[in-house]
């Protein structure tokens, strides 16, 4: 499968005078270096699943969905190996994690070289993100000489 390609230029919107948000910039960034038919996969906490299903993320079938909703009660385990199994698909292009889940996975992020599927930090509504505990954050602090 081909690449998708932004129509017109892909600079259009995506200036720093965008009115667009941080993640629709990455998100769209990406878009333009996967193969046509990949899944955005989304594991989080009730309301931010409900949010990307209602946008029309939700794959599901017989032997597996590209969501995972984390409740009070899920075991850490539960969501190590579904993020594990996220990054083994080959039908996943983007995984995106709530930032307070993502923090109790670190050992398994610092670790984590691949480029597809990216996996990428979000805010949820209970739990602010903050870009020093972000690993693509300290990895390009790390390039642009900010520090270990």
């Amino acid at each position: 499968a081909a690449p998708l390609e932004l129509e017109g230029d892909q600079d259009k919107g995506l200036n720093k005078s965008s009115s667009k948000g941080p993640l629709l910039v990455v998100l769209t960034n990406l878009k333009c270096k996967m193969e046509a038919g990949k899944l955005v996969a989304v594991i989080g906490d009730e309301d931010t699943v409900t949010g990307f299903l209602l946008a029309g993320i939700g794959h599901r079938t017989a032997e597996s969905t590209n969501f995972l909703t984390v409740k009070q009660d899920t075991k850490a385990d539960v969501i190590e190996s579904t993020l594990r199994e996220f990054t083994q698909r080959d039908d996943i292009g983007i995984i995106l994690i709530n930032q307070h889940l993502a923090n109790n996975m670190r050992h398994f992020l610092t670790d984590y070289k691949q480029t597809i599927p990216t996996i990428l930090e979000i805010p949820s509504k209970e739990h602010p993100y903050d870009p020093e505990q972000d690993f693509i954050m300290q990895r390009v602090n790390m390039f642009l000489g900010g520090g270990a």
